[in-house]
C-alpha cells in the first residue's frame, strides 16, 4: 500500500531549481504507487509563530491564528511521509519553510505531553553554493527532537538561476528516493 506523502516547498520560484527536485522526487514517489501533495507555501498566507502556547484544542484548526495553516493541517496529519524543500538561503532553509515548520507545532498541543506525530522525512535543497553542513546540522537534530525517520537527503549545489539543474544527476538521484520510499 502506498504511503501518503506531503511537500512543503519553501521556494518562493514555482518552476525553480528546487522545483525541478520536487518533480523529480514526485515523479519517483508516484510511479512506486504513493501519493503525493506538493504545497507550495510561497503562494500562501502563513503568519509566523506566536509562541503563545495557546493551540491545541481544535485539532480540526489546531492554531489560534487563522490562516492558510488550516490547509496544511489536515494533510500534514494524515501524511505518512513530510518533504521538506527548500532553497539554500543564508546557510539554511527559507524563511517560508521555517515559519510553516514552527507552525506545526500546534498539531503537538493537541498531543498529550506536546507529542509529536510520528513520520517520516525527506530534506530536498537547491543552492548557489555548496555549503549544506548547516542546514544538514539543523534537519538532522529536528529529526531527533522529532522523533522521525529520515529517508534521506539531495543536495544539488551549483544551480542558481532558474534551470541550472536541468541534466544535473541530482536529478535521478531525488527520482530514486522518491520511487525508494
Amino acid at each position: 500500500m502506498g504511503k501518503k506523502i506531503i511537500i512543503l516547498n519553501g521556494s518562493p520560484r514555482p518552476n525553480g531549481n528546487t522545483a525541478a527536485l520536487i518533480e523529480a522526487f514526485k515523479k519517483g514517489a508516484e510511479k512506486s504507487g504513493h501519493t503525493v501533495q506538493r504545497i507550495d507555501l510561497q503562494k500562501m498566507n502563513i503568519h509566523p509563530c506566536l509562541g503563545c502556547c495557546g493551540g491545541g484544542k481544535n485539532p480540526d484548526s489546531p492554531c489560534v491564528q487563522k490562516d492558510d495553516m488550516d490547509m496544511i493541517y489536515p494533510v500534514y496529519k494524515e501524511a505518512d511521509v513530510v518533504v521538506f524543500a527548500s532553497p539554500l538561503y543564508y546557510w539554511t532553509i527559507s524563511g517560508q519553510l521555517k515559519c510553516a515548520i514552527d507552525r506545526l507545532f500546534a498539531v503537538a498541543e493537541c498531543i498529550a505531553d506536546y507529542a509529536n506525530p510520528q513520520k517520516e522525512s525527506v530534506l530536498l535543497m537547491a543552492a548557489e553554493g555548496h555549503d549544506f553542513e548547516e542546514s544538514v546540522y539543523w534537519y538532522e537534530r529536528l529529526m531527533g527532537h522529532l522523533g522521525w525517520k529520515n529517508l534521506g537527503k539531495v543536495l544539488c549545489g551549483g544551480v542558481m538561476n532558474i534551470g541550472d539543474i536541468d541534466g544535473n544527476p541530482k536529478l535521478l538521484e531525488a527520482e530514486e528516493l522518491g520511487r525508494c520510499i
